[in-house]
């Protein structure tokens, strides 16, 4: 009897220690579709060793770059579905539920980054953040997702009128055909990977592209002038999931916080590095840069695209807020 009486003590030892050493949870999935050592990729990866430290390895997490599970619009469906847990994304699909950010893809818009983060780091991004909560996303820090610019192959853009006629590529944003069109070029949709062979073919005469994108991608070689226009200016969100969110500990929120806003911080440093880099090469490959002299003319050709959304209520403010602070 007394043997019987050890045994099942035993196994209900066993059962009682099982939980405890399995409460370390699941790694979190991390999602962006950034390939290794850019500098969205870097700062995510800062932004998981520092929550892994904040929360003495409650949350560990696991990193999916380069698009690893698909493209953006199947990572934001998953990261509503609790699927993956944690996302750097751009704009776009945050601009459902905030239709301001869908303004943020205007021309001419920002005099520069640190214009752009005035606001997002302000009371306008407080606002964003409240109302993204409620449609599933926490939004952590902000990315720099890039500026753009022109860069053309058989001659240099020195003005506002020299794009009259131009084949432009743009990204399959409406926006940004409608910017070429009112620049009186042509705007060209097409992915990225089809840019480089359709300067060779002679499709197209100009695309637009941030400088990074423009050297990684060695454009250069079939387009080597570029305009320094910085024409759009773009951010990404580090975001984790609502579904994430309602289930930590206040201690655990405050370290993911912080380890979001030192990541958004050191992204923007990173990516400033990686365009004095891509500047500095380019140069060395002899690319010829063209400065704006005179921003006027290509701003008033946006004013029917400024007109767009300054007639939609929710955005007027905000919008009127950013351009008069230029």
């Amino acid at each position: 009897m007394h043997q019987v009486f050890r045994a099942a003590a035993a196994c209900t030892l066993i059962l009682l220690a099982w939980p405890a050493a399995s409460q370390t949870p699941a790694p979190l999935r991390a999602w962006n579709p950034h390939p290794d050592g850019a500098p969205a990729t870097e700062a995510l990866r800062s932004f998981a060793a520092a929550v892994q430290a904040g929360t003495q390895g409650r949350y560990r997490i696991q990193f999916l770059p380069n698009a690893a599970i698909g493209e953006q619009a199947l990572a934001v469906q998953m990261l509503k579905a609790g699927e993956i847990d944690v996302a750097g994304i751009d704009a776009d699909p945050l601009s459902d539920t905030i239709p301001t950010l869908e303004a943020f893809h205007l021309p001419f818009l920002f005099s520069g980054a640190a214009h752009m983060f005035r606001h997002l780091d302000g009371p306008m991004g407080q606002r964003f953040t409240e109302k993204l909560k409620a449609s599933g996303y926490v939004v952590l820090g902000w990315y720099n997702g890039g500026g753009s610019y022109f860069y053309c192959a058989e001659k240099p853009i020195t003005r506002q009128s020299d794009m009259a006629g131009l084949r432009v590529r743009v990204r399959n944003v409406e926006a940004h055909a409608e910017m070429v069109r009112l620049l009186g070029a042509v705007p060209v949709p097409m992915p990225d990977k089809e840019v480089l062979e359709a300067f060779r073919s002679g499709k197209i005469d100009c695309a637009e592209g941030t400088m990074v994108d423009y050297e990684a991608g060695a454009l250069y070689k079939a387009a080597r002038y570029m305009l320094l226009d910085q024409h759009m200016i773009s951010p990404e969100a580090l975001v984790v999931s609502t579904r994430l969110w309602d289930r930590m500990a206040p201690e655990d929120q405050r370290a993911f916080l912080d380890a979001g806003k030192t990541s958004a911080l050191l992204m923007r440093r990173l990516w400033e590095q990686r365009m004095s880099a891509a500047r500095t090469a380019l140069t060395k490959e002899g690319v010829q840069f063209s400065p704006v002299a005179d921003f006027s003319p290509y701003v008033r050709r946006m004013a029917p695209l400024y007109k767009k959304y300054t007639a939609h209520p929710d955005v007027r403010g905000d919008l009127l807020t950013i351009i008069s602070e230029q």
